[in-house]
Formats: structure tokens, C-alpha cells, sequence
């Protein structure tokens, strides 16, 4: 009878300690925070609204502008009707559209090209490490910290046709002044020096942080087998340079499609269309007259983003073919 008794008591005891522990455990439970994957959506929901604020809301709507007829009053009422693709069809009836396509093309080639060359090279002199590299590459940085309209501002008077400080030197050579802003002839070129001067420290600074990367022992194994300075470069260099060129080249793709600032301030576009591109295309005609074109001037910003995009994917397929092999 006694073993039975004190058999229960340890039963009950037991299940007392039970209860308490699972009591415990429950409070516990109900003090843990919250899960990681919470967590996470924390974090990302700050850089989620911002996305989608500053970037899928205004392409959503510059879409809707380019699918109706806007003008102003229906842009302030909301209720253009809805075209379809007759903006895009108006656009690529505009006989301004071919050459301000060819003028795209030319400007972002033809910057890409220059910037990455005078950059590259840059770098490469500036990796030597001599005395005062550090302070030649500060003031290298100058055009790229400078505000567009301060640097757009600044060529625009040294292309000056009557007292620009260029065709002073030219003049002092024996060579006739050049109308850099106000012909036909010469006013792409003079956008895409500037845009060239103000995307050099871009390249410079991105190059030399890959060339930073690269092991100084391989350019030292190179000499001892006999490669000059030349073979270095581009048996060494250039090869292990190939993902920051392509970043390099890509961000730059980007960044001198939708360039605007410079073209707007130095030429306006002009003379007759002679530096029209895309980017002050679609302000002119948004913009730019009493009469605004709004679903236009949408359309061929829309062409921008769609070449951005295009180019984005290749870059990322390419990467992503690099990284399997």
C-alpha cells in the first residue's frame, strides 16, 4: 500500500515538473522573436518601396503616357484615350528619328570607346605608384565631381566661336576659327569631347581599383621570362581586367544613353537636329514646345529604357556563361 502510495506521489511529482517544462517552454516560445525569413522581409522592405516608388511607378506611368493621347488638359484630368502604338508609329514617322537614332549611336559609341581607352591607359600609368600619383589622381576627378551644368557651362564658353579660349590657341597656330556649337559639321563632335572630358575619371577610377586586384607577382614572373611591357598588358593586364571592363563598359552604356544635361546646355540639340539624341529628343517633344507631345516624348524614352534593358541582359548572360565555363 506504502509503495503504492509513494508511486503515485513520484507520478504526480513528475507530472508537476512536466507541466512546469512545458509551461516554460511555451513562455519561452512566446518571447522568441521572429523567424529570420521576417527578419530579412524587414531589411528588404525599405529598399522594396523605394523600387518601387522611384522606379516601377514612374516606368509604369511613362508606359500609360506612350499607350494615350495626352495633352494637358487630359493629363491634369486623367482621361486621355487610350492609342495603342500610335505614338511609337508617330515616332517612327518622325523624320527626325533616323538621325536622331544615328546621333545616339555615334555619341554613346563614340564616348564609350574614348572613355574606356583614356581611362584604361590612366590607369595603367597611374598604377606605377611614383611620387604624387595620389595627388594627380584627386585632381583626375575634378570634371567627374564638377555639376553637369557647371561643366557643360565651362565648354560651351571655350567652344565659343568669337572668344572661345579654343580657337584663340587655334588662331595662335595659324589655324581659322572653328564654329564648334553653331555648325552643323561640328556641334556632335563638341558634345561628345565634353562628355568624353567628364567620363574619363569614371573609367579611371573603376579600372585602377581592378588593376589594384591583380597579383604584382604575375608581372613579375612575366619579366623574368622576357615579356615586355606590352605582352604584360595584354597577356596579364587585360585578360584579369575583363569583369571590371565589362561592369565598366556596361554602367557607362547606361549612363551615356540617357546623357541630356551636357547635349541641352552646349547645343540644345542643334543646329537643325545636328545633335539631336534620344535623351533631348524626348524632352523636345514633352517639353520643349507650347504645344507638349506628351505620349511621344514617352515613346522614345521608352526606346531608351528598352536599349538599356537589351544591353543589361547580354551583360548578364554573358556573365553568367564566364561563370559555368
Amino acid at each position: 500500500m506504502n509503495d503504492t502510495k509513494q508511486f503515485s506521489d513520484r507520478r504526480s511529482a513528475l507530472d508537476r515538473v512536466g507541466a512546469l517544462a512545458a509551461s516554460t517552454r511555451a513562455a519561452r516560445e512566446r518571447r522568441r522573436p521572429a523567424s529570420p525569413q521576417w527578419a530579412a522581409w524587414g531589411f528588404l522592405a525599405p529598399v522594396t518601396l523605394y523600387l518601387a516608388l522611384f522606379y516601377a511607378y514612374p516606368l509604369y506611368r511613362n508606359l500609360d503616357l506612350s499607350l494615350r493621347d495626352y495633352t494637358v488638359r487630359s493629363f491634369v484630368q486623367g482621361d486621355a484615350p487610350f492609342t495603342g502604338l500610335a505614338n511609337y508609329r508617330k515616332v517612327f514617322d518622325d523624320p527626325v528619328f533616323a538621325p536622331a537614332l544615328l546621333h545616339t549611336v555615334v555619341f554613346t559609341a563614340a564616348c564609350l570607346v574614348f572613355q574606356y581607352a583614356v581611362g584604361l591607359a590612366l590607369a595603367v600609368f597611374f598604377n606605377q605608384n611614383f611620387r604624387l600619383s595620389a595627388t594627380l589622381r584627386a585632381l583626375f576627378l575634378i570634371p567627374w565631381l564638377l555639376p553637369l551644368i557647371v561643366s557643360a557651362s565651362t565648354w560651351s564658353w571655350m567652344l565659343n566661336s568669337d572668344s572661345g579660349v579654343v580657337n584663340a590657341v587655334l588662331h595662335a597656330v595659324g589655324i581659322g576659327p572653328v564654329n564648334w556649337l553653331t555648325s552643323p559639321s561640328w556641334s556632335l563632335t563638341s558634345v561628345i569631347i565634353a562628355n568624353i572630358w567628364i567620363g574619363v575619371p569614371f573609367n579611371l577610377v573603376v579600372l585602377y581599383s581592378g588593376l589594384q586586384s591583380i597579383p604584382g607577382s604575375l608581372y613579375e614572373a612575366a619579366a623574368l621570362d622576357g615579356a615586355n611591357a606590352w605582352h604584360r598588358f595584354w597577356r596579364i593586364t587585360f585578360p584579369l581586367l575583363r569583369p571590371v571592363s565589362a561592369i565598366t563598359l556596361l554602367l557607362g552604356l547606361i549612363y551615356t544613353l540617357k546623357v541630356f544635361d551636357i547635349i541641352w546646355i552646349m547645343t540644345k540639340g542643334g543646329p537643325a537636329d545636328s545633335s539631336t539624341t534620344f535623351a533631348t529628343w524626348s524632352y523636345q517633344l514633352g517639353f520643349g514646345n507650347l504645344l507638349p507631345a506628351f505620349g511621344p516624348g514617352a515613346a522614345v524614352g521608352n526606346l531608351l529604357v528598352v536599349a538599356a534593358l537589351v544591353f543589361g541582359l547580354i551583360y548578364v548572360r554573358v556573365q553568367r556563361k564566364q561563370a559555368l565555363s
